[in-house]
C-alpha cells in the first residue's frame, strides 16, 4: 500500500514539473513576443511625427512604402502583434488623418492615411518607432466648378452658331449637337451645381435658337436644354437629372455633348465600370482567409460576415491593385461568394450561398400563400378598365402577355360603369400594381394629320378645216334646172334626194341652207369652243347659183386645279378615317333572277395611323383614295380611281410628298374627201385636221402635326 502511494506521488511531481516547464516555456514565448502597444501624433520643430510604441526595441527600422493615390505610408513589422485593442486610430492633425493598425498571422501593418501624398523617415528610439513625415506636396487649390477648355478659340471674327438639336441614342443617353459655324470657334465646358455649362466663344445666336427645349419626354437624364446669348459668347445650360456624367467631342463643325446615367448597383462592392476601390499593396505567406478577409475589412471599414465554412489558406502578392479587385481575386481562388447588404458583407462558398437564396425564395413563396388578401381600387382615367385587367388576368395563352402579374390567390375586376379596377391580393402584388398602373394610365398624345390632294389638268386643241359647197334655183325661178350632159340629158345636184328633184325643176323647192355640195370641215371638238369662221359666197347677178366657201379654225387652251384637304385628329398609334362623297347605284342580280339595287362608292378618303417615335418624329400608315365619277356605260356609271397606300417617316410639322400620278395624252385628227384631199396645195380645201394635248398630274401632301396636351400625368 505504502509502495503504491509512493508511486502515486512519484507520478504526480513529475506532472507537476511538465506543467512549471510547459508554462515557464509558454511564457518565455510570450514575453519573446514583440508588441505595438500605442500609436499617438506630434509636432516637432514644424515637422509632424508619429510616434509608435512597442513592448520591445526593433533591430531594424521595419520596411514600407508610400501610395499616390490614395495617399498612404504603410509600414510592416514581422514577429510583432497589435496590443491596442482597436485598428484605427483617429488623428486629424495637419497631414496625417488617421491611422490604422492591421494585425494578419505573425505580421503587423501600420498605415497612415493622409491628405496629401507626401515621404517620410523612420528612425527608432529605445522601444519607440519615429515616423517623420516630409511636407505635402502642394497642388494648385481648384475652385469646385472649374473650367475644361475643350477647345481654344481661334475665330476673329464673330460668327452665328447654325443649330441646335437634341436627340436620345440607343443606350439611352442624350446627346446636345450643336452646329457651329466653323471648326475655329472656342469651347468651354464646366459642372455648376447640378448642370452643365457649355460656352462657344466669339459667337452669337439667332433669336430662332434663344429658347429652352424641354426633352423630358425622351426618357433620357437631361431634362432641358437652354440656350442664351451672354456677351460675346453663347451659353448652353443642360440641366440633367439623378447620377450623371458626360463626354464630349467635335467632327468638323459639329459639336457633341453626350449625358449618360450611372446606374447603381447595390449588390457591387464600388459603382462604375470595372474596379474602382482604393489601392492597397497585400503580400503574404499562407496566410488563413479568415485572417486576410479581416485585412480587407480592416482597410475598407465594412464589415465582413465569415461562414463558419471558410476555412484553408492562401500565398498571394498583390502591389497597388484596387481593394474590391483583391476581394473578388481572393474569392475566386477559394471558390468563395459574396453578397453585399449595406455596408455589411456576407462571404460563404458558392454552393452554400445559392442553398441559401434557394431557401429565401422558398420561404417567400410560401408566405406569399399564407399572406392575408387585401382588396385596393384604382380609378383610371385615361385607359379602359377592361383593357387593363386584361394584362393583369393574363396566363401566358392570351393575346395580353405571356405572365401573370397576380399572385396565384389574386383577382381583378373591372367597373365599366366608373372605369375602376378592384384588386384582391397580397400587400407586395398591390403595390406592384400600382406602380404599373402608373405608368400605363397616362394620357395618350394625339396627332393633327391634313392632307392635300391635288389634281391639275392642261388641255390644248387646234384644228384647221374648209367647206366648200354650192347651190342651183334656177328651175325654182323658171330657168332650166341642172347641167347639160348632152342633147336634153342634164343632171342636177343637191344635199338630199328631195333637193335634186327641186333644182332639176320636177317639183319642189330648193333649200338654199343647205348645199348640194358639202367639203369637210371643222365640227365642235369636245371640250373646245365652238370655231372662227371666216365665209365668202360668189353667186351670179340673177342669183340663181351660189358658190360657197367657209374657212374655220379653232385653238383652245385650258387650265385647272382642283384641291382637297381633308383633315383628322387622332390619338397615337389609333387609327382614324375621315371620307366624303357619293353613293352610285347599280343593279345586281341575285340567284334567284331577281334584281336588287346596290350602291358603290366616290368618295374622297384619308385612312391613317400615327405613331409617335421617342425622338418625336411621326410613323404614318396611310391610305388616300381620290374616286370620282367616270364615263356611262350600259351598266351604269364608272368609276375614275386614285388610290395611294404607304407607310413614312415625317418629322413633327414636316410636309412630304407621298406620291404623284403624272398622265399625258396625245391626239391628232384628220378627215378628207378621197382622192380629192390628197391632191397637192388644193387638197387643203377638201380636208380638215385636229390635234389635242391632254395633261393630267395628281400630288398629294401629308403634314402632321403633334397636339400640345396638358401633360397629365398622375
Amino acid at each position: 500500500m505504502n509502495n503504491q502511494n509512493q508511486r502515486m506521488d512519484a507520478g504526480l511531481r513529475m506532472w507537476q514539473r511538465i506543467i512549471v516547464a510547459a508554462a515557464l516555456l509558454l511564457g518565455a514565448t510570450v514575453h519573446a513576443q514583440t508588441s505595438i502597444e500605442s500609436v499617438t501624433g506630434s509636432v516637432q520643430g514644424g515637422a509632424e511625427v508619429v510616434r509608435i510604441d512597442l513592448s520591445k526595441e526593433l533591430s531594424a527600422v521595419p520596411a514600407g512604402f508610400a501610395i499616390q493615390s490614395p495617399a498612404r505610408i504603410a509600414l510592416d513589422f514581422p514577429g510583432v502583434t497589435s496590443a491596442m485593442g482597436r485598428s484605427t486610430v483617429d488623428m486629424n492633425q495637419g497631414n496625417l488623418k488617421s491611422v490604422s493598425v492591421v494585425q494578419a498571422g505573425e505580421r503587423t501593418r501600420v498605415v497612415l492615411n493622409l491628405k496629401n501624398p507626401a515621404g517620410y523617415t523612420a528612425e527608432i528610439q529605445g522601444k519607440s518607432l519615429l515616423v517623420f513625415l516630409d511636407s505635402p506636396a502642394r497642388t494648385a487649390q481648384t475652385v469646385a466648378a472649374a473650367n475644361t477648355n475643350f477647345a481654344e478659340n481661334r475665330a476673329r471674327d464673330t460668327a452665328p452658331l447654325k443649330d441646335v438639336d437634341f436627340r436620345k441614342t440607343t443606350d439611352g443617353a442624350g446627346r446636345v449637337v450643336v452646329t457651329l459655324p466653323n471648326n475655329q470657334v472656342g469651347v468651354d465646358i464646366r459642372q455648376q451645381g447640378q448642370g452643365l455649362v457649355v460656352e462657344f466663344m466669339n459667337s452669337t445666336l439667332p433669336e430662332g435658337l434663344r429658347r429652352r427645349l424641354d426633352v423630358t419626354d425622351f426618357g433620357t437624364p437631361v431634362k432641358s436644354v437652354t440656350s442664351t446669348q451672354v456677351g460675346d459668347r453663347v451659353r448652353m445650360v443642360i440641366e440633367p437629372t439623378g447620377q450623371w456624367e458626360h463626354s464630349a467631342y467635335q467632327s468638323d463643325e459639329q459639336f457633341v455633348v453626350e449625358v449618360k446615367e450611372i446606374k447603381v448597383d447595390p449588390r457591387k462592392l464600388t459603382q462604375g465600370v470595372g474596379y474602382s476601390g482604393q489601392k492597397l499593396s497585400l503580400n503574404f505567406q499562407n496566410i488563413e482567409v479568415r485572417s486576410l478577409l479581416q485585412v480587407i475589412a480592416d482597410f475598407t471599414n465594412f464589415n465582413i460576415v465569415t461562414s463558419d465554412s471558410v476555412a484553408g489558406s492562401v500565398t498571394l502578392r498583390l502591389q497597388d491593385v484596387p481593394w474590391d479587385q483583391a476581394l473578388d481575386i481572393i474569392l475566386q481562388a477559394k471558390g468563395l461568394g459574396l453578397r453585399k447588404s449595406g455596408n455589411v458583407l456576407w462571404v460563404a462558398p458558392k454552393d452554400e450561398i445559392a442553398a441559401k437564396e434557394k431557401l429565401d425564395l422558398e420561404s417567400a413563396v410560401a408566405v406569399q400563400g399564407l399572406e392575408p388578401l387585401r382588396t385596393q381600387s384604382f380609378q383610371i382615367n385615361y385607359a379602359k378598365a377592361e383593357e387593363i385587367a386584361a394584362y393583369f388576368k393574363a396566363d401566358g395563352g392570351g393575346e395580353k402577355g405571356s405572365a401573370r402579374i397576380l399572385s396565384s390567390r389574386g383577382s381583378v375586376i373591372a367597373e365599366k360603369r366608373t372605369n375602376q379596377l378592384f384588386v384582391t391580393d397580397i400587400p407586395s402584388k398591390l403595390e406592384q400594381i400600382q406602380q404599373l398602373i402608373t405608368k400605363l394610365d397616362i394620357a395618350v398624345r394625339q396627332v393633327l394629320i391634313e392632307a392635300r390632294i391635288v389634281e391639275a389638268t392642261d388641255t390644248f386643241g387646234k384644228s384647221l378645216g374648209v367647206k366648200l359647197g354650192a347651190s342651183d334655183i334656177r328651175a325654182n325661178q323658171g330657168g332650166n334646172g341642172g347641167y347639160q350632159l348632152n342633147g336634153d340629158n342634164r343632171v342636177a345636184f343637191g344635199t338630199n334626194y328631195s333637193n335634186a328633184v327641186a333644182s332639176s325643176g320636177a317639183g319642189g323647192t330648193t333649200d338654199t341652207s343647205g348645199q348640194f355640195v358639202t367639203m369637210p370641215a371643222v365640227v365642235n371638238y369636245p371640250a373646245l369652243s365652238s370655231a372662227a369662221q371666216f365665209a365668202v359666197s360668189i353667186f351670179n347677178a340673177s342669183a340663181n347659183r351660189f358658190l360657197n366657201l367657209e374657212i374655220s379654225a379653232l385653238e383652245a387652251d385650258g387650265k385647272g386645279k382642283v384641291v382637297s384637304s381633308p383633315r383628322v385628329v387622332t390619338a397615337d398609334q389609333v387609327q382614324a378615317t375621315i371620307e366624303q362623297g357619293e353613293e352610285l347605284p347599280y343593279q345586281v342580280a341575285t340567284a334567284s333572277g331577281a334584281t336588287s339595287i346596290a350602291f358603290r362608292k366616290a368618295n374622297l378618303k384619308l385612312e391613317v395611323t400615327p405613331q409617335i417615335t421617342p425622338e418625336g418624329s411621326i410613323i404614318l400608315k396611310l391610305d388616300v383614295s381620290k374616286d370620282t365619277v367616270g364615263r356611262l356605260t350600259t351598266a351604269g356609271f364608272a368609276i375614275d380611281t386614285k388610290h395611294i397606300k404607304t407607310e413614312v417617316l415625317v418629322e413633327n410639322g414636316g410636309t412630304v410628298v407621298i406620291g404623284g400620278i403624272y398622265a399625258e395624252t396625245t391626239k391628232e385628227d384628220e378627215t378628207r374627201v378621197p382622192l380629192l384631199g390628197d391632191l397637192p396645195a388644193i387638197g387643203n380645201l377638201f380636208k380638215s385636221k385636229a390635234r389635242s394635248t391632254s395633261k393630267q398630274e395628281l400630288l398629294v401632301f401629308i403634314t402632321p402635326k403633334m397636339i400640345s396636351d396638358r401633360g397629365a400625368t398622375r
